[in-house]
Parts: structure tokens; C-alpha cells; sequence
């Protein structure tokens, strides 16, 4: 049997349990039970299509579903399992954020950054196109490009997780940009343009720095600009506690 842990905000539609004993294969299996115990927790946890509302964060053994297999993720006998919803601070209590692993977004950061500098001082254009190819392929996927090295780098225990609420999609947003500036790098680079390609290459490890270094990211500004603008795809509006691109401050995991 398998422990999930209940949020305080939905032990009321649990009757009052801190942890219900389970039994299932995968995270869905599990969900599946504790919805079918209690039936009042459902439409905390999934809309009406259902979807895991993005509020809703579960976590096997500390690493978020999301970066795992979802809800195929496989479950053994002592896993331990957690649903984490998320609130932002400020005035509204009812804004929810999720939590995002910034510590997987600044291996991320790291890794550009690194295979950048190696792609300019070898003098190797190929290595850029490679990167952008994986900062897309992460935008697509909705993770971050390189986070098959954070993964390792936590597994030999050089980094933690670090979860602050956060959206994930305005990292993504910022992601996917950096994968297209690199793209129009790779074209200057074809058409034998050198100077123009690596400046453009230049801007990514500078973003990339800035958001590693100072905390803002320029890419996540812009997709709040985008939001405040009432463009499509760009649902979610800026945190009211904090200056829209700027790192959220880090809070303890509930």
C-alpha cells in the first residue's frame, strides 16, 4: 500500500485525513481511488474535462508528475505521494500558482550557457542549431530542453530542488524564444554571415545569464507584456507580489 498526503485546504473533502492509505500501479490508479473514496475532492483536483487543473501539483518522492510521466507514472510500495495545491501571496487569496523547480530551470540556464561558449570558442555553428533544436523540443514538451542533466546532476546529489510558486508557462514562453533567435542565428550562419550569427548567440548567453544571475527573466516579461496586450496563448497574468520577469521569492513547500 502507497500514502498519499492531503493539503490542509482539501482534508475537509477528506474527512479530515492527513494521509489516506492507497493501492494502484501508477499516480493514476492512485487518484482514481482517492477520488472514488471521496468523491468531493474530484472537482478540487480536475476540471471538467478531466484535466489536472494547473493549480494542482502532485509529487512522487519530491519530483513533480509533470517532469515525470504524468499520470502514467509508474508507483512502488514506498513511494510517497503528495498533492500540492499552491496560493500566491498579495491581496487576491484566490490567485493560485503552482510550484515551479527553479533548480531545473537554472541547470537549464547553465547548460545553454555552457554549450554556447563552447560552440563560439570551437568555432562550431552546428553546436548552436543543436541547442536550439533541444530548447524547442523542451518548449513543445513543456520542460526545460536540458532536463535530462539536471535529473543526473540531482541524482549525484550536486543539486536540490528548489520549488517556488511560480507559472511554468512564461519560462517555456522565454525557452522557445531563445530557441528561435538561435534559429535565426543558424540562418545568418548559412548565408555566411558569421559576425551577425554569433551576436545573435551572444544575446542568448546574455539572457540566459541574466535570468541564472540576477534573477529576471526577460522572456517571462515579455509574456506577461504579452498578456497585459490581450494576445492569444498568453493566459496567465502577472504574480500581483512581485515585478513581472523577476524571480519569485522562495518560500517553504507545503
Amino acid at each position: 500500500m502507497t500514502h498519499i498526503r492531503i493539503p490542509t485546504p482539501l482534508r475537509p473533502y477528506t474527512a479530515g485525513l492527513r494521509e489516506i492509505e492507497v493501492d494502484g500501479k501508477t499516480v493514476r490508479d492512485i487518484l482514481q481511488e482517492v477520488t472514488s473514496k471521496y468523491p468531493s475532492i474530484q472537482p478540487h483536483l480536475y476540471d471538467d474535462e478531466g484535466n489536472l487543473r494547473a493549480y494542482v501539483n502532485i509529487f512522487i518522492n519530491e519530483e513533480d508528475i509533470r517532469n515525470l510521466s504524468g499520470h502514467e507514472t509508474p508507483v512502488e510500495e514506498n513511494d510517497k505521494l503528495m498533492i500540492v495545491p499552491s496560493i500566491a501571496g498579495g491581496s487576491d487569496e484566490s490567485e493560485i500558482l503552482p510550484f515551479v523547480d527553479h533548480a531545473a530551470l537554472r541547470a537549464n540556464q547553465v547548460s545553454i550557457i555552457a554549450f554556447l561558449l563552447i560552440a563560439f570558442v570551437a568555432d562550431l555553428p552546428l553546436i548552436s542549431s543543436i541547442i536550439a533544436s533541444i530548447m524547442l523540443l523542451g518548449t513543445l514538451t513543456k520542460k526545460p530542453g536540458f532536463l535530462p542533466i539536471y535529473r543526473a546532476l540531482r541524482w549525484i546529489g550536486i543539486v536540490k530542488p528548489d520549488r517556488l510558486r511560480d507559472y511554468s508557462e512564461p519560462h517555456q514562453f522565454a525557452q522557445g524564444f531563445g530557441a528561435v533567435v538561435l534559429f535565426l542565428a543558424a540562418g545568418t550562419f548559412f548565408f555566411e554571415l558569421p559576425i551577425v550569427g554569433w551576436t545573435l548567440v551572444g544575446v542568448v548567453i546574455f539572457l540566459a545569464g541574466l535570468n541564472l544571475l540576477l534573477g529576471f527573466c526577460v522572456g517571462c516579461a515579455v509574456y506577461y507584456w504579452f498578456n497585459r496586450l490581450g494576445l492569444p496563448f498568453f493566459q496567465r497574468a502577472a504574480p500581483i507580489d512581485r515585478t513581472p520577469g523577476s524571480r519569485p521569492t522562495r518560500e517553504k513547500a507545503i
